[in-house]
């Protein structure tokens, strides 16, 4: 019971919603991308990442100082609730506008993001 008392409370926050649908629709993210899709601090978003790696639901590595996050679509038990949730969330409007921004967000370097979050620089525009 604790295994899926995780799961509902990674999946009860609107944020953490936002980010599995992003993780959903690519392969994997980099911290960084996904702070700044959800719009919140780098602890923050550390936070949100905890309680879904601890629901077993996302998976993290790290490539030198970057962490790429990815969903677990390994897990056989994941594979009907993965579709449950990318049907729910298909025709949310907020979820598109999220992948419509992640796509900007995506077509920066995370070494560029990570200085526009700093307020160094700005990704280059295509």
């Amino acid at each position: 019971m604790d295994t899926l008392t995780a799961l509902f409370k990674a999946l009860s926050d609107r944020n953490r919603l936002r980010i599995v649908s992003a993780l959903l629709k690519h392969d994997e993210l980099c911290a960084c991308q996904l702070t700044e899709l959800i719009h919140v601090t780098g602890a923050t978003a550390s936070r949100h990442m905890g309680v879904l790696i601890s629901s077993g639901l996302v998976d993290s590595r790290k490539d030198g100082r970057w962490v790429y996050y990815r969903i677990r679509r390994e897990q056989a038990d994941f594979g009907v609730l993965i579709n449950w949730i990318e049907s729910q969330l298909s025709h949310d409007p907020g979820i598109e506008h999220d992948a419509k921004t992640l796509d900007d967000i995506t077509s920066c370097e995370p070494e560029d993001l990570c200085r526009k979050q700093r307020g160094d620089e700005c990704c280059p525009k295509k």
